[in-house]
């Protein structure tokens, strides 16, 4: 039988780096310092099939390892089994934006039926089932204002938005988000088994209520900040984005473009800026 690992020939190397360091200014015990941090790689792979977009996910850029993405996609959407792969192609996307995967099965093979259906978001991925990578990044204006956050309120935020979590003290399995205003105060708390379900709650929420665009407002992640978050924030006009994790390559490009705040790290007293520092209401030495 053809297995993948003999089919996948000729990849070529794409580009894109599984991390980066880049400059942050550091927070810790009450002052700040300019300093660098390694952030994960986060770009858009567009996973085609006999040169027919199936759909768009993120993911960590890596030569050769779209390839597998690709394959361990539809074989586990059981559009194609693993002796029906011919080759793998890996390129950069038009524009240097992401990467192409397409995978072309061997002549009089099809795959299963009913394939071009569109694959919906699921807990672990946020953009599955854009139909394009251009689809992927959605136009929005550069953000400007936005609160003045002392560095004492940003590291009291993860402790208030943990003790709203009622579902996860019984679980221990969810992730959440919640929207605060400049002092500090938790107005939204949500909870669910995707990062990206629950920061659309919050907003969801946000904008039933009236208070959008959620300009003088801090959007805290229980996680870590992906591209997508950190664009549903800008497309809600939140100028002040906290992550109790790290945040991806991507993120803090596109926080940096929007002339949003972007936080990450916010733990034992201390977090780490890797855009939009001057929002922070401490100065840097």
């Amino acid at each position: 039988m053809t297995t993948p690992d003999d089919t996948l020939a000729k990849l070529r190397a794409v580009g894109g780096r599984p991390a980066e360091r880049v400059p942050i200014v550091r927070f810790r015990d009450g002052r700040a310092r300019p300093s660098s941090d390694v952030v994960a790689g986060e770009e858009p792979l567009e996973i085609r099939l006999e040169g027919e977009a199936v759909a768009v996910t993120m993911r960590t850029p890596a030569a050769g390892q779209d390839a597998e993405l690709a394959v361990g996609f539809l074989l586990g959407e059981a559009i194609v089994e693993p002796d029906h792969i011919a080759r793998v192609s890996e390129c950069r996307a038009e524009g240097g934006d992401g990467g192409v995967a397409d995978v072309r099965l061997w002549p009089g093979v099809e795959p299963a039926p009913g394939w071009q259906r569109s694959f919906y978001a699921t807990s672990s991925c946020g953009v599955c089932g854009k139909s394009s990578i251009d689809a992927v990044r959605i136009a929005a204006g550069t953000i400007s204002g936005g609160p003045e956050v002392p560095a004492e309120v940003l590291t009291a935020l993860p402790e208030r938005l943990r003790r709203a979590q009622r579902v996860f003290d019984r679980t221990g399995g969810l992730h959440a988000a919640g929207i605060f205003d400049a002092r500090g105060e938790l107005l939204i708390a949500r909870e669910d088994v995707g990062r990206h379900n629950a920061v659309d709650k919050a907003l969801g929420r946000a904008g039933m209520d009236g208070l959008l665009p959620l300009s003088e407002h801090v959007l805290l992640v229980s996680g870590r900040a992906s591209f997508e978050i950190v664009q549903k924030a800008m497309l809600a006009g939140v100028a002040f984005v906290a992550a109790v994790s790290a945040p991806s390559t991507l993120a803090v490009r596109l926080a940096k473009e929007s002339g949003m705040t972007l936080v990450g790290f916010v733990r034992d007293g201390g977090f780490n800026a890797y855009a939009g520092s001057g929002r922070i209401a401490v100065a840097v030495s």
